[in-house]
């Protein structure tokens, strides 16, 4: 059977490389030397994510895993700036993180409303009015446009839902996700049935109600990847409540109490803060075992040793289930609310090859212009108006020679040195 729900993808992403600047003379009738008047290209477009509610898997990016923003037009004549590259808006689920691919570090938790910028797009030239001075006026040169961000990230889909529902599978689940709420999962009297998490709206009472999500079946050996237990633990992380449905009757030949324990032995595996999460035990089934309540008062004697509150219930006769609801919004009305996660990606310093053949020109008597693809990553990664990055710019610069090279071409202290968009004083 194949699987339709994706919780998971990588994909690339490239924001629009910035427009050229131009070059260009201001030319009208009895106007006499009008001087440059070059316009700026355009800025690249961003890679922005934004949240789609209508969305619940990661399905579209299976096939689809490369997003281009477009690019920056250049700049005209007659001050004319280039037109904005186009913005890639791309839809994830409520609830998605981005991750970085390389370091895992998380970069964004898609879980409100606001748009977020994967990838930004690269500054538009600066046209050749810029670089008019009483001194040089009329510079016939202009700068390129910087590349856009190249990325590529990870799509985690982590479910926001109130209330986790995890057991074994087939023990009724996603029947009871079917009676108290309008979702209609697929039902039936097999092993994992259920193949991707299911959401419900839960409505209690005038005013009160949360969201509740059917959890693929859990073995034993799921937190080692065994089963589809391993695939889907992650969905469980954002639940303030858990409610841990067990076969009491042992229609499958297993034992209760042994259920539990495993169960919740994955949990603790897995993570030791979803382990202490606030959980519900619910004997399902009770209508099976007829007047014979040896089971149920075994189980819950052993559950109730274990700190947890007991609840019997038969999902298919809808008995105890309303009860069981009313439960789970008192306690989630005490509760924290969903967890939001903090983004802890820190970009590394970048490594700049700086063996790369640099280009160094001078445009004019006091003017000189360096460029490399080398120097457009390194722009790309500091941030100018910060103390420390602008000592990395120098530091790469003076152990790559540029300074070298410029003064054995003959720079001299009070020229200006233009590095793409970037504007300095020499001074030796």
């Amino acid at each position: 059977m194949a699987v339709s729900f994706v919780d998971k993808a990588t994909i690339r992403v490239i924001a629009g490389k910035g427009g050229d600047g131009a070059v260009a003379f201001h030319r009208e009738k009895y106007v006499a030397a009008g001087g440059p008047d070059g316009g700026d290209g355009g800025r690249g477009g961003d890679i922005i994510a934004v949240v789609d509610d209508h969305m619940s898997t990661l399905m579209d990016f299976r096939y689809k895993r490369k997003y281009v923003a477009g690019n920056g037009m250049n700049g005209q004549g007659n001050r004319c700036f280039g037109k904005d590259g186009e913005s890639l808006t791309i839809k994830v689920p409520r609830g998605t993180l981005i991750r970085d691919k390389e370091t895992g570090g998380i970069i964004h938790d898609m879980s409100d409303n606001e748009p977020f910028v994967i990838a930004k797009g690269g500054r538009g030239g600066w046209g050749n009015r810029h670089f008019a001075t009483p001194t040089r006026q009329i510079p016939r040169f202009a700068k390129p446009g910087l590349p856009g961000q190249d990325r590529e990230i990870v799509l985690e889909l982590k479910l926001l839902a109130d209330v986790g529902l995890i057991g074994f599978p087939n023990v009724g689940k996603s029947t009871l996700l079917s009676v108290v709420s309008r979702a209609h999962p697929k039902i039936a009297n097999y092993h994992f049935t259920t193949l991707f998490p299911n959401l419900g709206v839960v409505y209690v009472s005038e005013g009160v109600s949360f969201v509740m999500a059917d959890i693929p079946g859990i073995i034993e050996g799921a937190s080692d990847g065994a089963g589809l237990g391993h695939d889907f633990l992650r969905h469980i992380d954002r639940c303030r409540l858990l409610i841990h449905l067990v076969d009491v009757a042992g229609s499958e030949g297993r034992d209760p109490i042994e259920d539990f324990d495993t169960i919740n032995a994955e949990l603790k595996q897995y993570s030791e803060e979803l382990a202490s999460r606030t959980q519900i035990v619910v004997a399902n089934k009770c209508d099976l075992l007829g007047d014979d309540r040896d089971p149920i008062e075994k189980l819950k004697a052993h559950v109730e040793s274990c700190g947890y509150r007991f609840f019997e219930m038969s999902a298919v006769t809808h008995k105890g289930t309303q009860e069981l609801m009313k439960a789970a919004a008192g306690l989630l009305a005490d509760l924290p609310p969903v967890i939001r996660y903090e983004a802890d990606y820190v970009p590394p310093e970048p490594v700049i090859d700086t063996s790369a053949e640099l280009s160094i020109e001078q445009c004019d008597d006091d003017y000189w212009s360096v460029e490399g693809p080398w120097l457009e990553r390194l722009l790309m990664s500091v941030n100018l108006s910060d103390y420390e990055s602008r000592m990395f710019f120098d530091r790469v610069l003076r152990e790559a020679g540029v300074f070298e090279r410029l003064e054995s071409l003959g720079v001299k202290d009070g020229d200006t040195i233009g590095i793409y968009n970037l504007e300095f004083e020499y001074q030796s």
